[in-house]
């Protein structure tokens, strides 16, 4: 496992907020049982022995040739979102509180939709492999100040009183095939609602994984540390 912090110039969901993006784990081989096909409740996951980062809400099992990464609010430094990263694109992973009983996915496609067109951009319902799916495309600034179009592909998945949302970049959202072949990467997630009472809609919390944590506290101890010491 690798801990390292980078500068993220685009955010997957709101491309103008500022962010950092943490590798917590390098790309690595999944096992072929990983589980059951797509997203799944976290008390329903198979007894499979496939070791799964825990990032709080989602769990998230190895998958092969991508990147694990979480995007942390600079100000805040809670953890924004989960990201599945390869060099063909990249997937983002967000898990809302939901009915227990109810389809929030088809709640929350027209204020996708409403807010691509307030960016100047436009969304489309397709029926896709994981059902209707939305597909986006909006203007953004690149880093050099250009302006460019993003392509993205969400799509959603009604759980035990939760919603998962996928929102896929690069090949991905663009090639229905190449949209398949990521479905492995889905199907290693899982979802860990919790008994506490949410809002419908409200954001499932993140959090970092305990190493880690553990990683930044001792970095953070060291600095002190030195700031410490005499003629630092």
């Amino acid at each position: 496992m690798r801990f390292r912090r980078k500068p993220d110039a685009t955010d997957l969901d709101t491309p103008s907020d500022a962010g950092v993006d943490e590798i917590v784990d390098d790309a690595v081989d999944a096992r072929p049982d990983a589980g059951p096909a797509g997203p799944c409740d976290a008390d329903d996951l198979p007894d499979d022995d496939v070791k799964r980062v825990d990032l709080g809400a989602l769990l998230v099992a190895p998958a092969d040739g991508r990147e694990l990464r979480v995007q942390v609010d600079e100000k805040s430094g809670n953890v924004r979102s989960v990201i599945l990263a390869a060099k063909d694109g990249a997937v983002e992973l967000r898990a809302y509180a939901a009915p227990r009983n109810g389809d929030l996915w088809s709640e929350v496609r027209p204020q996708i939709a409403a807010d691509a067109a307030r960016r100047g951009g436009t969304a489309t319902e397709n029926d896709g492999p994981f059902g209707t799916e939305l597909h986006c495309e909006v203007q953004v600034k690149t880093a050099d100040g250009k302006v460019g179009s993003q392509t993205s592909r969400v799509v959603g998945f009604n759980g035990p009183r939760w919603m998962l949302r996928a929102t896929f970049l690069g090949r991905p959202a663009r090639d229905p095939e190449a949209l398949v072949e990521w479905s492995t990467a889905l199907s290693g997630v899982a979802v860990r609602r919790g008994a506490q009472a949410m809002p419908v809609g409200e954001q499932l919390p993140l959090n970092l994984p305990e190493d880690v944590r553990q990683a930044q506290a001792d970095q953070a101890a060291a600095a002190a540390t030195s700031d410490e010491q005499p003629g630092a």
